[in-house]
């Protein structure tokens, strides 16, 4: 996956930001830009994905100073903070300089802060899964790019078809037993978890196992169009949740089988 040429120019002002706080507070290593910006895709409603790495011990107190420097120095309307157990060994908050950018009535500034100790496991990126990374700051060149290990990957998948497997028949009882009682927003809800999801993370598994676990997103870059066409005829809402759910499982089963 190439570096795509986003136009990062409404952030501009948050690229020289965090190159300056890279450069003045020593706990700050590496600063890159994912998401979106790394992958493909970026547009006037994207946020602007900041992976930060900081000295190991130090994700809170790093993430906690610099939501002070940036309440100081950028107009926020507000932050959404995550839970601080979300990550083991980090932080991460939304900081939105519009009060309600889902109108989505002007460009998007919202920036995805996620700030983690230096490891291995964050500083090694898989472009097939992340893109690649547009390094902010990173003097001691502690980004390397190279792909997750197979064998891992691998385990991974194989546990979550065997799961697949595993729970297909109490999968389709959960999904038509709320359709038979009439609960709809439950057998909405257990459609998605159950049938479409499943089915989506199989479809994964052949065409781009290196983002197996990536669920719903994406669905447009990863897999071929006529696969995801097939996959946006079952969204609920676009035909009878009963046939949509019936065919759901039956490519399901198909996919077990040829596996």
């Amino acid at each position: 996956m190439n570096a795509p040429d986003a136009d990062l120019s409404r952030h501009s002002d948050w690229l020289t930001w965090l190159a300056d706080q890279g450069a003045t507070d020593p706990d700050i290593l590496v600063v890159w830009v994912g998401g979106s910006a790394a992958t493909g895709g970026y547009d006037e409603w994207s946020d602007l994905d900041i992976d930060l790495l900081c000295t190991p011990g130090e994700a809170a107190a790093v993430h906690d100073r610099l939501l002070e420097r940036i309440h100081r120095d950028f107009d926020v309307d507000h932050v959404w903070r995550l839970p601080d157990a979300t990550w083991p060994d980090g932080r991460q908050s939304f900081v939105n300089h519009q009060p309600r950018p889902g109108t989505l009535q002007e460009p998007t500034r919202i920036v995805d802060l996620h700030v983690s100790e230096l490891s291995d496991a964050h500083r090694f990126v898989d472009v097939r899964r992340h893109g690649t990374p547009i390094v902010v700051h990173d003097p001691d060149d502690l980004v390397e790019l190279r792909h997750d290990d197979e064998a891992a990957m691998r385990a991974a998948i194989d546990e979550a078809v065997d799961q697949v497997r595993q729970g297909r028949a109490t999968a389709e009882w959960l999904v038509n037993r709320a359709l038979r009682r009439g609960h709809e927003p439950e057998a909405v809800a257990l459609y998605l978890r159950f049938a479409l999801a499943p089915l989506v993370q199989l479809l994964r598994v052949d065409h781009c196992p290196w983002r197996h676990d990536f669920g719903l997103r994406y669905l447009h870059t990863d897999l071929p169009t006529a696969v995801t066409q097939r996959v946006y005829a079952l969204v609920p809402g676009n035909g009878d949740l009963a046939a949509q759910s019936a065919f759901c499982f039956a490519w399901t089963d198909e996919l077990l089988g040829a596996g």
